[in-house]
């Protein structure tokens, strides 16, 4: 997500991330030089990231940016333009007439970037004893839960190039599920059924980023070549690569990327104008500025429509108590937090409209929806999705009416006579994400609330979050068309039901855990989603969802802002939209670099 931050691969996962607002150490001056001379020499493609990656096990990833996009391929892939559902290492598939059964056609003659066959072991060995495996903590298994029992598929070899999947009740969402990267078996079977000192699979300490690169067997189009903490991640092309161009020539053209890591998005705009980053995604508030340098800089400046993301804030909604009896959260905020009439009035004391104006110069819109604005299951203001428009007053009298009072001072307080006063943690590092915190916090002012602000590194809010040590975060996630793809954010039992976090599996014990009825209803009719395949009823479904969420707000859905991206004209082969996820970068196996 360009500007405020971009999340995981695909919005499937909801997993916490933001590639333009974490803080990481600038390379040294005499880098980009370097990289220049590199150039010179051999077809090679310069962006940027403002985080190092957290793994380069796939099935351990919960972050974004990654290496993955480049790295790893899964049986289907989703188009970056359409988000059309299109072959990958599957050439193509068949699904029963009672939809319970979809089988897998492999390509003929792949092979893994160390040369090895790529089969349906592979296959087999990624969904049966990963994913697949309880032992193993992967969120992907999430997504492959299936109705109300949560069931999981299972997975079949049919030979050698044939894999069967049988599940339990149909489900229309299923196959996008298996854009999921496969890995390779005869690199990490022995690391899944081998135990460490600590007694869990050597596979949960595998593929660190500590790992050699070289050793990191890929499918995708590029190789890990070499990694520095904190300086950059440089990929090869892989020569075994499955795809194949027009003629038949392999793929990518692009012999090598260079990912720089910059220290923010100021830095990405500086390395960008002076000629040291190839592509950019760009905030609002760089556009005026890079427009007027396009034809000088040999660049273009391409608009993908509404980004596909949500940028909110949410509340820390759990009551439940850890294996010590302490609280997760404060009971005296826990109270506020989960009194549906505060949380409406503080998003009717957010100024939304002015974060667009004055934060992203008027390039933006209004938020509304957990769906993005591309899906078309996204139910606008104008079908019937309440609104929450700034007005002060109406926050007022909602808090008084919920038995909030003011002091002669315009000060909050609850009935007991506590100030309220919360903290919302953010990912340090980005001026636009300070200046979005610093509006929130004058708006909630003037409705007699006192916000804290903590910006933190990213991944101290990653670690925060998930052990529910937060009060109020802000945060960017990428979207998608559909909206089973949130079911790990929003169902009771997901593994990143971040307002609501249930028990997690090989995590410490919890107690007291109450999952809300609108929270069940959530996941009845997710339920119902992903077993219809009627369209106008999954439309009405999700809906229903969509309505339920604006009326009890969990989250506080903010602007949506237009996705922009700025492109060397050496650089062929873009396409780029709002559902592009990846840095304009989802289709780079066809991507060239030429010489103007």
């Amino acid at each position: 997500m360009n500007g405020v931050g971009m999340y995981i691969q695909r919005w499937r996962y909801w997993l916490l991330a933001i590639a333009a607002i974490a803080t990481i150490t600038t390379l040294s001056a005499c880098q980009p030089q370097n990289l220049k001379s590199q150039a010179a020499r051999i077809p090679q493609l310069v962006i940027s990231t403002t985080t190092d990656p957290k793994t380069f096990n796939y099935a351990l990833n919960n972050s974004s940016p990654n290496v993955f996009p480049f790295t790893f391929d899964g049986l289907v892939d989703e188009h970056g333009i359409t988000a059309e559902i299109v072959p990958a290492l599957a050439e193509s598939w068949q699904i029963s007439e009672d939809k319970k059964h979809l089988t897998f056609a492999l390509r003929d003659g792949m092979k893994w970037s160390d040369g090895q066959p790529l089969t349906a072991d592979d296959v087999l060995f990624t969904y049966k004893d990963v994913y697949l495996n309880e032992a193993i903590p992967t969120d992907v298994r999430d997504g492959l839960r299936i109705g109300s029992k949560k069931i999981l598929p299972e997975v079949k070899k049919l030979d050698d190039r044939r894999i069967e999947f049988i599940l339990p009740e149909p489900s229309s969402p299923f196959l996008r599920t298996l854009v999921a990267k496969i890995l390779p078996a005869h690199r990490l079977r022995q690391s899944v059924f081998t135990k460490g000192s600590d007694g869990n699979p050597r596979f949960l300490t595998t593929w660190g980023t500590d790992t050699p690169p070289n050793e990191i067997v890929t499918n995708g189009p590029y190789t890990l070549e070499s990694y520095i903490n904190s300086q950059r991640v440089v990929y090869h092309r892989n020569p075994y690569y499955w795809r194949k161009g027009a003629q038949g020539e392999p793929l990518p053209y692009i012999e090598r990327i260079i990912w720089q890591v910059v220290e923010n998005s100021d830095g990405r705009m500086l390395r960008f104008r002076s000629g040291d980053l190839d592509i950019a995604g760009l905030r609002p508030e760089d556009f005026s500025l890079l427009k007027r340098e396009e034809q000088r800089g040999k660049f273009n400046i391409l608009n993908g429509g509404p980004t596909s993301g949500t940028t909110f804030i949410a509340f820390n909604l759990n009551r439940a108590i850890n294996k010590d009896g302490k609280p997760f959260v404060d009971p005296i905020k826990s109270d506020w937090f989960n009194t549906k009439a505060f949380r409406q009035a503080v998003a009717y004391a957010l100024d939304r409209q002015s974060i667009i104006n004055n934060l992203y110069r008027g390039i933006g819109e209004l938020q509304n929806s957990p769906v993005s604005v591309q899906s078309p299951y996204f139910l606008s203001p104008q079908q019937g999705l309440k609104v929450y428009e700034y007005n002060p007053k109406k926050a007022k009298e909602l808090l008084t009416s919920a038995g909030f009072k003011y002091d002669a001072r315009g000060q909050l307080f609850d009935a007991k006579g506590n100030r309220i006063r919360f903290t919302m943690i953010l990912p340090a590092g980005s001026r636009s994400a300070q200046q979005f915190a610093a509006q929130m916090q004058q708006d909630l002012k003037g409705i007699g609330i006192q916000l804290d602000l903590n910006p933190v590194d990213f991944n101290v809010m990653v670690e925060n979050v998930g052990n529910r040590n937060w009060e109020c975060y802000f945060i960017s996630y990428t979207g998608g068309v559909e909206p089973n793809d949130g079911a790990n954010y929003w169902v009771s039992s997901g593994t990143s039901h971040d307002f609501n976090q249930g028990p997690n599996v090989g995590a410490p014990p919890i107690k007291n855990w109450v999952v809300s009825d609108w929270e069940q209803e959530i996941d009845r009719l997710f339920v119902a989603g992903a077993r219809e395949y009627d369209e106008n009823k999954r439309k009405q479904i999700y809906a229903d969802f969509q309505r339920i969420v604006q009326d009890q707000l969990p989250v506080i859905h903010l602007v949506t802002p237009t996705a922009l991206s700025a492109i060397r004209d050496r650089v062929k082969g873009v396409q780029f939209s709002g559902l592009d996820t990846r840095g304009s970068l989802w289709n780079v196996y066809e991507l060239k670099v030429t010489d103007n």
